[in-house]
């Protein structure tokens, strides 16, 4: 049972504001980083996912994140998903934040999807900023002639800007703030909920285990967001 505060504050929510982390993705079978016992355990993350790592060794790069695509291509949006897609047309204003790479979001429906980590199904040059395919496996920018990298953020990088300026834009219109399957550990996007409740959101935390958010939380709905977010879809639409 979804808690009666949780679903008024929704119903009278001009702006909703969800964040979303490894977790959610985690139940469609995506791994939060790598499988800690196949064939890439023997590397340390920064070197599949830096730019020194990446000039060090471009192909092993390369082939980390065929790899992660593959995953990606293998499964499907979950319940909890389709559920945010649900709540994105039932409420006057949305957005979504995602530090997940994998755009199963947008193909479970969502449309207003802020990606602060970039995705795995896009390259871009390093030199020119140009976006091609992730399955084309372009070595090199057809416009400069760059080498092409994965377009997601790597450890040492900054966030892109005009994507992170639209998400804390969002985060101080909010009225309803949701933090979902992230350990609310990973900075910046961790510090939106509180940039939320800040500004007077009510803070809303998804999650099967307590977090550092959790106390500052106005509402902790315990469990996978693939049970916890249908059933608020359930009890939001329902007479």
């Amino acid at each position: 049972m979804i808690p009666a505060n949780v679903i008024e504050r929704l119903r009278c929510a001009d702006h909703v504001v969800v964040l979303t982390g490894a977790g959610v993705s985690a139940e469609s079978g995506v791994a939060t980083f790598r499988d800690p016992d196949g064939l890439w355990a023997k590397f340390r993350p920064e070197e599949l996912a830096s730019m020194t790592g990446f000039l060090a060794n471009p192909e092993r790069v390369r082939d980390w994140y065929a790899h992660r695509l593959h995953v990606v291509d293998s499964v499907e949006p979950n319940a909890g998903h389709h559920a945010l897609a649900a709540l994105e047309r039932l409420v006057p204003s949305f957005t979504l934040v995602t530090q997940n790479v994998d755009r199963l979001h947008q193909r479970a429906g969502s449309m207003n999807v802020l990606e602060v980590h970039g995705n795995l199904v896009e390259n871009r040059c390093n030199d020119c900023g140009w976006i091609d395919d992730a399955h084309q496996a372009e070595l090199q920018c057809k416009t400069c002639f760059g080498p092409m990298r994965p377009n997601v953020v790597w450890f040492g990088e900054d966030l892109p800007h005009d994507v992170w300026v639209q998400a804390e834009e969002a985060t101080r219109r909010a009225d309803v703030m949701f933090s979902i399957g992230t350990s609310a550990q990973v900075y910046p996007a961790a510090g939106l909920p509180y940039l939320a409740k800040d500004h007077g959101a009510f803070v809303i935390e998804v999650n099967p285990d307590s977090t550092e958010l959790t106390p500052y939380a106005h509402a902790h709905l315990r469990g996978p967001s693939g049970v916890i977010l249908p059933e608020l879809i359930s009890e939001l639409t329902a007479a």
